[in-house]
């Protein structure tokens, strides 16, 4: 048995997105995972050949504008630049992924809701429900890239002007982080808020209240997603953890969702 208990200010951290881990293979949610989880292998080989590519084209293409004199650090470039396009890989999977997965993400959050909190009734899986549910969801995520494509122009040109410079170009993966751990807390915090008819805009409002919860989650989320085969499970453990989350801040809600 495991229970959700209140958070506690700003101390909510990853440990929601260890609780999605942990929920994954319960019984009730597994139908809304199956098919995520196949659309996310497809799409894992795919962005994988395409970012070990772009990556080797994209170092070579840096470090011919390495002075001859600098080249003795080259060895830092390569590992800075190396952690920004793993940060900028596993971002890209989980806005790709949720873009074609959306639906089934919907109906997750719902039902893991339903399990934890008995606030809504939720149906068994089904493809009419998937259905009827489908044109809001994509709607909504184009709302969200409308929001997160803007800013993620502007942080890509700050980190790469910042690459060039020497000691500030430190900043640039910690720019990338904290842009991507804001945006996909944001991404997956929206599933839930969604459910209750919130508005992207007052969500947002909402997790500027407690920005250090809700950044702490997306960055573990963020992490883990940069990771190789484990962001495929990750993606709908971030569901899971950020409908838990988000009950937890924004009600004082207990309860219990059983592990079978």
């Amino acid at each position: 048995m495991m229970n959700q208990q209140p958070a506690q200010g700003n101390a909510i951290s990853p440990i929601y997105l260890l609780k999605g881990f942990s929920l994954l293979s319960h019984k009730e949610v597994r139908p809304f995972i199956v098919f995520p989880l196949l659309l996310n292998l497809l799409l894992f080989v795919g962005l994988g050949i395409y970012a070990v590519d772009s990556f080797s084209a994209a170092m070579d293409k840096m470090m011919s504008y390495v002075p001859q004199w600098l080249e003795f650090i080259s060895w830092i470039l390569w590992l800075l630049f190396g952690a920004m396009m793993l940060l900028l890989y596993g971002y890209c999977f989980a806005l790709v992924g949720n873009l074609i997965a959306s639906p089934f993400y919907g109906l997750l959050s719902e039902r893991v809701e339903s399990l934890a909190y008995q606030t809504t009734n939720s149906e068994p899986f089904s493809w009419r429900a998937l259905i009827a549910v489908a044109g809001r969801s994509v709607g909504r995520e184009l709302v969200k890239l409308g929001y997160f494509l803007p800013r993620i122009i502007g942080v890509l040109l700050a980190a790469l002007v910042l690459s060039f410079i020497p000691v500030l170009n430190i900043a640039a993966p910690v720019i990338t982080f904290l842009w991507g751990s804001w945006s996909l807390s944001l991404q997956y915090l929206d599933y839930p808020a969604d459910n209750h008819q919130l508005s992207f805009r007052e969500l947002r409002r909402q997790a500027a209240d407690t920005r250090l919860s809700s950044i702490g989650f997306g960055g573990g989320v963020l992490l883990a997603t940069s990771i190789p085969v484990l962001n495929m499970l990750t993606i709908p453990a971030s569901v899971i953890g950020a409908t838990l989350l988000w009950n937890d801040r924004l009600r004082d809600s207990e309860g219990n969702l059983s592990e079978r």
